[in-house]
């Protein structure tokens, strides 16, 4: 596919600090983002409030070559945040509800996406739910859906609902524990338990995040793909990590890429991403080395 109608649905937020910092994020985001670095401009689909928050989201996105279009602005609700605390230097969450990002309501207009990609945190009210359902029902050509479970925002019941209605699936070793149906699943091999998600819910690909063991890929009849991280890898914030391997991955599928070259690829800028200090970066040349080597210029 050239330059393909790619959606991405979910949360933008801001991750504030006890000192005052603020970081832009949001699973969703940085896939979206990373995507526009490379060449595949995608509809982000979601909302933010009437808030300086909202504004500055707003015009990072359109500073680097976003849509905007389909960002909406809630009136009602302030731009999504996190706010994070630190108890004897261990960071601990709290993602505040009831913002922008639970009321994105269904486009007036909106054509059928070739790839729908989507998460799990975005949809924890009915608004942003429906809105999924909407988009879904415009029957999309495929749909990738990237787990992020976060107590207490999710349910087992949903999360394999959402599992079951989608083409691929990307999800981390404790969540695909979570989400099994065999009793002592701790204890089994993982690619036994991924395998067996993927033919319960007839999945074309999915994905198993091992964070510094790297990943497995399953695709088909193919047998699993396994990636890992250099040994002499610098690692400076894990955040973003899968973020930056779900993006990579979604480039594989819209170009036709073998399962083990994406892969590579993936693991490839997960690590670029894994030794910076957040995770997305507005510069261009955090992307050019991969956009030349993978020949995504344009």
């Amino acid at each position: 596919m050239d330059k393909p109608a790619l959606c991405v649905f979910g949360e933008v937020l801001f991750d504030c600090f006890p000192d005052g910092r603020q970081m832009l994020g949001g699973a969703p985001f940085n896939v979206a983002w990373h995507l526009q670095a490379f060449n595949v401009q995608p509809r982000f689909i979601s909302a933010v409030g009437a808030d300086v928050e909202g504004e500055r989201i707003r015009t990072s996105m359109a500073e680097w070559g976003m849509l905007t279009t389909c960002l909406q602005t809630d009136f009602d609700h302030p731009t999504g945040h996190v706010e994070v605390s630190l108890l004897e230097g261990e960071p601990s969450y709290d993602i505040v509800s009831d913002v922008a990002y639970d009321f994105v309501r269904t486009p007036s207009q909106h054509e059928a996406c070739e790839l729908l990609y989507h998460g799990t945190l975005a949809l924890r009210q009915p608004v942003s739910a429906a809105t999924l359902n909407a988009l879904k029902s415009a029957k999309p050509d495929l749909v990738f859906l990237d787990v992020n479970l976060r107590s207490p925002w999710w349910s087992r019941e949903q999360t394999l609902a959402l599992v079951a209605g989608a083409d691929w699936v990307k999800l981390n070793r404790d969540e695909l524990t979570l989400l099994s149906d065999v009793d002592h699943a701790r204890a089994r091999p993982v690619a036994d338990l991924a395998q067996e998600l993927m033919a319960r819910h007839v999945l074309s690909g999915l994905l198993v995040t091992l964070g510094s063991e790297g990943a497995l890929g399953f695709s088909g009849d193919n047998p699993p793909v396994q990636v890992v991280p250099t040994a002499a890898l610098e690692v400076v914030d894990t955040v973003g990590a899968g973020d930056a391997f779900a993006a990579v991955t979604i480039l594989g599928i819209i170009h036709g890429w073998p399962l083990d070259k994406t892969l590579e690829r993936a693991q490839s800028f997960a690590s670029k991403i894994v030794g910076q200090r957040g995770a997305t970066a507005a510069s261009p040349e955090l992307y050019a080395p991969f956009v030349d080597q993978w020949g995504l210029a344009d």
